[in-house]
């Protein structure tokens, strides 16, 4: 595995899988770095005596209290990061909130974030691990900006520039990096006209000139604009971390499978081969985000969000990775499904039904239903097809429960598995957390972006869909 190339492990799943075989997972593929949103009991045991060096996770909502008060943080720290490194646990970062000053958040985390960080800052030095842990901000990449779109030009963002030197001054007077989030895929995603090839790392026929450097992906681009406004500000040697980056590979056009192997393949030869960028030739740290899909993620920012996982929901692999000496990725060992069965719609249900478009709506407002948007891998299935797709999704994501396959007479179970006729899109079984040791449900979220759980997917895609292919 690449020196310095880490992993984030989001816990957003209905059915998690087992820490214990989590933890095999990232030491089998070589990720000796794992980036964390919160500290959870289940998790951090399970990292103990691994050898995996850990960034602890704050959530935002964390922030009022922790700068409010000392005694908070240093209850905190006591409670989260001393218990944990006594017991083995190889805690090296304390991420302090996480993306605290997005625009959409409207200022609700702005004065608590440097009052926390220092709170915390204080907590450890007084819990005697000021050396050892060191405090951090993952901040997603907007905070920094260009006025003409050259990294040359960049700078913080005006309406938290003074807040930013501010932080960056704590950071560096304390001997800590500067984490952030860097997503290619956002780019494309919020701008359809966005050159597509610039967004991977195989470089472009369209480089962005900045003098005489030439500027053949955004990742780079990016970069360098952040390695430019901290020179600017008087920081030009200040540590930075790359805290996530990746590529979904469902629930948009374009997050598939090929477009991610190929981001996460031109991502991990890099860090290979020591690739850095035109403005600092040695590569930082950097976790992928993420390691395992999370199909209880809200879905605010896009259907994507569910789909971010290296692994799929149950460790298996999804596409090639090569890093290097012939070691390619590895599936988790252990894991337990729920019995071979599936419930779909039944054979003689009339597309016509009046309860079918309700049924349809029910289950996927309860359960993972983000892969039959359009452009997704389930995209553009038959009526019947999305039907039996989205009875299968609440029944297994209900444990195969009693009734949990009766939509108003129109589905049955079967033990032969059903396929959807295209091989992107499969019924899956859950894993059956019952079988495995003390897998505790996870309480709060992970990602890129917001931090509320709902199996909110709007089902206006699929019943659209569907209520076309009934009077078409």
């Amino acid at each position: 595995m690449a020196q310095g190339l880490g992993v984030n492990w989001g816990t957003r799943a209905t059915h998690p899988l087992p820490p214990n075989i989590v933890v095999k997972l990232m030491k089998d593929n070589g990720f000796s770095k794992v980036k964390l949103f919160e500290a959870e009991p289940w998790v951090l045991d399970a990292l103990k005596n691994s050898g995996i060096q850990v960034m602890l996770g704050i959530p935002n909502d964390f922030l009022a209290p922790l700068a409010s008060s000392v005694r908070v943080a240093e209850n905190w720290v006591a409670k989260n990061v001393s218990a944990y490194v006594s017991r083995g646990v190889d805690i090296r970062y304390v991420a302090v909130g996480n993306e605290p000053f997005l625009k959409t958040y409207k200022d609700m985390f702005t004065n608590a974030t440097l009052p926390a960080l220092d709170n915390i800052q204080a907590a450890l030095i007084k819990a005697g691990l000021g050396r050892q842990v060191k405090v951090t901000v993952p901040l997603n990449a907007d905070v920094y900006e260009s006025g003409s779109g050259v990294p040359s030009e960049g700078n913080f963002r005006p309406d938290i520039h003074d807040l930013m030197i501010s932080i960056v001054e704590f950071l560096n007077k304390n001997g800590a990096p500067l984490t952030i989030n860097i997503y290619p895929f956002l780019s494309l995603y919020a701008d359809p006209h966005f050159p597509i090839d610039f967004a991977f790392f195989a470089g472009t026929n369209a480089p962005v000139m900045d003098g005489s450097v030439a500027y053949t992906n955004v990742f780079d681009a990016n970069y360098d604009t952040l390695v430019w406004a901290l020179e600017k500000n008087g920081f030009s040697s200040m540590p930075i971390i790359v805290g996530e980056i990746g590529w979904p590979t469902d629930g948009d056009l374009n997050a598939n499978m090929q477009y991610a192997r190929k981001f996460n393949q031109g991502l991990v030869a890099r860090m290979t081969q020591g690739q850095g960028t035109p403005k600092r030739k040695t590569p930082p740290d950097v976790y992928m985000f993420g390691l395992i899909d999370e199909d209880a993620k809200s879905i605010q920012p896009g259907n994507f969000e569910r789909h971010w996982g290296v692994f799929n929901y149950d460790g298996s692999i999804k596409y090639k990775l090569d890093f290097g000496n012939n070691r390619t990725l590895v599936p988790a060992k252990g894991v337990k499904y729920l019995p071979r069965q599936w419930c779909v719609i039944a054979p003689d249900a009339s597309e016509t039904d009046p309860n079918l478009i309700d049924t349809i709506n029910y289950a996927c407002t309860n359960a993972d239903c983000t892969s039959l948007g359009y452009g997704s891998s389930c995209g553009g299935l038959d009526a019947k097809s999305n039907a039996s797709y989205a009875f299968n999704k609440y029944f297994q994501t209900f444990n195969q429960q009693q009734g949990s396959c009766n939509f108003s007479n129109l589905s049955v179970l079967t033990k032969i598995q059903p396929t959807t006729g295209k091989a992107s899109c499969k019924y899956e079984i859950m894993i059956d957390i019952l079988k495995h040791e003390k897998a505790r449900s996870p309480r709060t979220s992970s990602g890129t972006t917001t931090g509320w759980k709902a199996y909110n997917f709007t089902c206006f895609v699929v019943v659209v869909f569907l209520f076309s292919s009934i009077i078409g």
